[in-house]
């Protein structure tokens, strides 16, 4: 998913779910979703303008930017079109390190921050060095992915930051799995935790919750409704 890889979806049941680019739906059920590669590819700039104004988005990259040391080497995982995290992250002078599955997101991403590196590419698949980054953003990109993998992938992350680095980390808090959902048009299956049982999740993964922040957004967009949005912040432990 992308932020952008942040995102949400809606249950047939009327309950707010959600979907980034940064993680694939064919090895659990193609049938009932398509790939988040295909969803964001045919989104494009349409999914930035539905999210990318979102003030609690903007308000929790404040408080990241707050705890960087100048020149910080960041992951954006989920990074979309580059707006708005790699943009900011870049424009305080940050090195930062966007992967989202989709191809036509990572060009996209690619022309609007040129000062970043995007690689196209399943975040799963990627080896990273522990410690290798200052800190790692995954603004919605996480619920294409089934809960066993949520957590396998917030491990491998807590690994690749330094002890002592930084996560910020948004979803939407709803007890749902391998749920299909229709997200801006496009069909998809999602999973995702409720509030207290992601932070619990964080937590494990090896990150000391610091900070949470919960909202309701309503995306810029004809189908948009209003959906909750819980954005922590954490620290590697």
């Amino acid at each position: 998913m992308s932020e952008h890889q942040g995102q949400p979806a809606e249950r047939p049941d009327g309950d707010p779910a959600e979907d980034r680019g940064a993680d694939r739906a064919e090895d659990r059920g193609a049938a009932h979703g398509l790939p988040a590669a295909t969803v964001f590819d045919a989104l494009g700039a349409e999914y930035e303008r539905a999210f990318a104004g979102s003030a609690a988005h903007h308000a929790s990259l404040d408080r990241l930017l707050e705890h960087l040391a100048p020149g910080s080497r960041v992951l954006d995982v989920g990074s979309g079109t580059g707006v708005p995290t790699a943009r900011r992250l870049a424009a305080a002078g940050h090195r930062v390190v966007g992967v989202d599955v989709s191809p036509v997101m990572t060009a996209l991403a690619a022309r609007q921050v040129p000062e970043a590196e995007f690689r196209c590419a399943d975040i799963r698949e990627l080896p990273w060095a522990d410690g290798e980054f200052d800190a790692v953003c995954v603004y919605f990109s996480l619920l294409q992915m089934s809960r066993g993998e949520q957590s396998g992938l917030l491990g491998r992350l807590a690994r690749a930051v330094k002890p002592g680095g930084r996560l910020a980390v948004a979803t939407v808090p709803v007890d749902v799995a391998d749920v299909g959902a229709v997200f801006m048009g496009q069909p998809v299956v999602v999973s995702s935790f409720g509030e207290e049982e992601f932070a619990s999740v964080v937590a494990g993964a090896g990150f000391a919750v610091e900070e949470r922040h919960s909202v309701l957004f309503t995306p810029d967009h004809p189908a948009g409704a209003p959906e909750p949005h819980l954005f922590l912040h954490g620290r590697r432990i």
